[in-house]
């Protein structure tokens, strides 16, 4: 859903903004945030957060899914039976003609930024609480290091533990084909620690832009 149009006020609240705030400013610092952290799922491989993300904001549809689903509801109500075939009882039928009856698609917005897309759980819907407390705190004594910059010391040790291959298409590499690319990207909350980075050959690290690729 990419789209250059208006962020909608309420979901501007949600993310804890004020409704009436500009557009830019909104993109720009939720930006900035999620640039400092990174969602755990993709850094981790597992959710540390628990119950916190049930508590975390859901992302509403947006109004074409909730028309979609609206007309959902009005085709089961038709028929008496759900998507699976299966006969819809007095409590469904009476929910069901409540969430009908009271549809009005102006109260969801039309498209989400993917900027702020890419800050949706993956498994629960909900907005990542990290992104909420953008911190850059390790379980060290550090901070997580970001920035583009990459140490040397960093990529000579990213260069033997890759023993010279792209990792992408293993293709061996010279001195000077080396590419160290950023495994979660920087604009995803990718840090510049040996962890987060490969090597990979010039086309593959074009290839990629700011995709995650776990």
């Amino acid at each position: 859903m990419r789209s250059k149009g208006l962020i909608d006020a309420k979901f501007k609240k949600l993310l804890g903004f004020e409704p009436d705030s500009p557009d830019k400013m909104v993109l720009s610092a939720w930006k900035k945030a999620a640039s400092s952290v990174c969602k755990p799922c993709w850094e981790l491989k597992y959710c540390p957060y628990g119950p916190l993300v049930e508590n975390s904001p859901l992302f509403p549809p947006t109004q074409k899914e909730a028309i979609e689903y609206n007309e959902y509801l009005k085709t089961s109500l038709k028929s008496g039976k759900s998507v699976d075939g299966k006969p819809l009882d007095g409590e469904t039928l009476k929910l069901f003609r409540g969430l009908v009856k009271k549809f009005d698609s102006t109260q969801y917005a039309k498209t989400i930024p993917v900027a702020i897309q890419a800050s949706k759980c993956n498994v629960f819907g909900h907005i990542c609480p990290v992104i909420f407390a953008a911190e850059g705190f390790t379980e060290t004594s550090e901070f997580r290091r970001t920035g583009r910059y990459i140490p040397f010391k960093t990529k000579i040790r990213v260069a033997r533990r890759d023993n010279y291959f792209c990792q992408e298409c293993k293709k061996p590499l010279l001195d000077d084909e080396l590419e160290f690319d950023h495994i979660i990207p920087l604009s995803k909350g990718g840090s510049s620690e040996e962890q987060n980075i490969r090597l990979t050959c010039y086309n593959c690290n074009r290839d990629k832009l700011d995709k995650v690729e776990l």
